[in-house]
């Protein structure tokens, strides 16, 4: 798909760093062990990478990411490969966790990510529309698995004049085969947010 499509609306709504100005602060904490094996807190923070998305829409909190199933946990390898590495949408063979903060009135474009997405509505209400025309309003709470289908999000709440939050979990995908047509990956204008990493 072509990048030079109109501005979508919301463009520019994103004026803070995380959060978004209207919600509120997210916390990480990450669990692990201490010498005699009992559970402990190894970490407390916001998350290590932050990114604008779009035209200042939204703002992109990676929860965690790891690059490997099952997991490695031994040794910490998991965490330091979340901490050095800001992911792309998806991770090959990995995983994505992902808070969005779409700014009021924010539209994602039409895109298709090559993973199986769980996305759950934290704050806010959100419209998502299929490429087939078919659409859902989503509520707090509310879940959709994305089974590497063409999606849109488009921020409702408060009548487009409020803030919204979408919690998603991202795991990579085998090739995905409808009929005998290939599907492809394709970001729309939020290519340049993902690409390269």
């Amino acid at each position: 798909m072509a990048d030079s499509a109109p501005p979508l609306a919301g463009a520019g709504s994103v004026t803070t760093e995380w959060p978004v100005a209207g919600l509120s602060r997210v916390m990480r904490h990450i669990t692990g062990y201490n010498a005699e094996g009992k559970s402990i807190f190894l970490s407390s923070d916001c998350g290590d990478h932050h990114r604008v998305i779009g035209e200042k829409q939204a703002i992109g909190n990676i929860i965690y990411s790891t690059n490997a199933t099952p997991i490695e946990i031994n040794g910490e390898v998991d965490i330091k490969y979340a901490k050095e590495n800001e992911p792309g949408l998806s991770v090959h063979n990995g995983t994505v966790a992902r808070l969005i903060d779409f700014g009021p009135g924010a539209e994602s474009p039409q895109h298709r990510s090559l993973s199986l997405d769980y996305c759950v509505v934290i704050e806010g209400v959100f419209k998502l529309l299929l490429d087939s025309g078919e659409e859902r309003i989503m509520q707090p709470g509310d879940t959709t698995v994305q089974r590497a289908t063409a999606h849109q999000w488009i921020n409702l709440t408060g009548n487009g004049l409020l803030p919204g939050r979408i919690l998603f979990v991202l795991i990579d995908v085998n090739d995905v085969v409808v009929g005998e047509k290939k599907m492809e990956r394709f970001l729309g204008t939020i290519t340049k947010d993902y690409e390269g990493r």
